[in-house]
């Protein structure tokens, strides 16, 4: 598919139909104007991502109630959407500003572009047809003056972070049976060798040397056998170095503390935290930001057999803590234990950011289109928190830490329980058992993402398709690129 700006009217560009976003439900705007009767007969009032097809007209119409950014980018991508499976082969839209000389509105409509007709049709004998190209015009919604070489930038900064969203997507949605940890260093070498970066990938061997005990505990009874895996991004005279640490279940049965069946359904998703730091990577490459990006990643599958760890066994981490099991299926702080441990002694970072669907808790704390962000460090907190809700779109909330909750993980045989005593705060607590596993002098840079709720959800929603949705992925880039802008700053 082609996507071009093109700097010309709208009148002068050939296209299928025209997409035009209604801001501010403004049916007197001169783009909008001509069709006001046949809209409101139509019963269109303007709503956030309200749709409105004139098809003899050849023009779609999509409510959105600012020209902000966060508003553009789910009006547009719902509206290409819709014209999935249909017969319009070209899409022609205007230039959207929230203000005169910002970008960022604009950047969106490019990220919506990708974001919105992404399918995942690979296991289907009959896949629907592609567009061939959209266009965007240089002529913008307000009659502002568009800065033609910043537009341009904007644009070519969207596709790449939502090209990179959309590789998470199809790793995430592919099946456990075609996607296991042998095939997740792959696509780790594959991404270093077409984006020159650095990568070291440990197998099972390598991974008890590093004494990864919590982690190959995890892995046991599973036929494909554990790999962790170190991707490096490294711009001469970095401004700041950013340890990345994922979650890599490729699938996740719960262990001996089996899920139920319909819980067992869409487990794929369980290396969302894995695979976000992999389409991290790609994007601070191809954006080229003079920022270090180390991933790390634990890839395993949680499997059951008669070799598989138990509740009431004892495990030792990297770092030498003793845990106890309690629950199998509250496998995947075992496996970033280590990788938070291991991420510590391969590389002195400013930054540390994990990321994991680790929680149902948090699903129920914040619902399905929200991740959880915990930390020690509130301005740290806060960065993510604007870099999430603010400038990529994303949903994000703060769940602060609480000193009586440590409380609940304590062990009478171990150093700590891999679950609370207690059902309740069960996403604040996992995020304390991390905090135990980072050292003291990287606490006030650590920052835990639960991505459990926007990671996979089985229906669509604003920009996000069915099923995997690329969490994670633009709110931690635009935490990445704000670093590039810092004066050094530090924590």
């Amino acid at each position: 598919m082609k996507i071009e700006f093109i700097e010309k009217r709208l009148k002068d560009i050939e296209a299928d139909i025209e997409l035009i976003v209604v801001a501010k439900k403004d049916f007197e705007h001169r783009f909008t104007k001509e069709y006001k009767d046949i809209l409101e007969e139509a019963g269109f009032s303007g709503g956030q991502d309200e749709l409105c097809l004139l098809a003899e007209s050849k023009k779609l119409f999509v409510g959105s109630d600012s020209l902000r950014a966060k508003d553009i980018r789910p009006a547009i991508a719902t509206a290409l959407r819709s014209l999935i499976g249909k017969k319009y082969k070209s899409v022609k839209m205007a230039s959207y500003l929230s203000h005169d000389k910002c970008t960022a509105t604009l950047r969106a409509q490019a990220e919506a572009i990708l974001l919105g007709t992404y399918k995942f049709e690979k296991y289907k004998s009959e896949k629907s047809d592609d567009f061939e190209a959209i266009y965007i015009s240089s002529e913008e919604y307000g009659a502002k003056k568009v800065n033609i070489d910043a537009a341009k930038r904007a644009i070519s900064k969207g596709l790449e972070v939502a090209s990179a969203v959309n590789l998470a997507r199809d790793i995430v949605n592919t099946p456990p049976d075609d996607f296991y940890p042998k095939i997740m260093a792959k696509v780790a070498k594959d991404i270093a060798k077409n984006e020159g970066l650095e990568v070291r990938i440990l197998k099972e061997e390598d991974i008890k040397k590093e004494k990864m005990n919590a982690l190959l505990a995890v892995a046991k009874a599973s036929s494909h056998s554990p790999r962790v895996i170190h991707l490096s991004y490294k711009p001469k005279n970095p401004k700041s170095v950013v340890s990345l640490v994922g979650k890599g279940l490729t699938y996740d049965s719960g262990g001996l503390s089996l899920k139920p069946s319909d819980f067992m359904v869409t487990m794929k998703l369980d290396k969302s935290g894995a695979t976000a730091v992999l389409a991290i990577l790609q994007a601070v490459s191809r954006l080229k930001l003079p920022i270090e990006i180390h991933g790390f990643i634990g890839a395993v599958e949680n499997m059951i057999g008669g070799n598989a760890y138990k509740p009431d066994d004892v495990l030792t981490a990297k770092n030498g803590k003793t845990i106890e099991v309690r629950n199998t299926d509250a496998e995947g702080r075992l496996v970033l234990a280590d990788m938070l441990c291991y991420a510590q002694q391969e590389v002195k970072a400013n930054y540390i950011i994990d990321m994991a669907t680790l929680t149902g808790a948090c699903v129920v704390g914040l619902g399905q289109y929200t991740t959880g962000v915990m930390g020690n460090n509130q301005k740290v907190v806060d960065k993510m928190l604007y870099a999430a809700n603010v400038a990529s779109g994303e949903l994000a909330a703060h769940l602060p830490f609480n000193r009586h909750l440590k409380k609940t993980l304590k062990s009478s045989i171990a150093d700590i329980c891999n679950i609370s005593n207690t059902r309740y705060g069960g996403a604040v607590t996992a995020g304390l058992f991390l905090e135990e596993f980072i050292e003291e002098e990287n606490k006030q840079k650590w920052l835990h993402l639960d991505i459990a709720g926007p990671a996979f959800v089985e229906h669509a929603w604003g920009e996000n398709p069915q099923g995997a949705s690329g969490a994670g992925v633009r709110a931690v880039t635009r935490f990445i690129e704000k670093l590039s802008t810092s004066e050094g700053e530090h924590y």
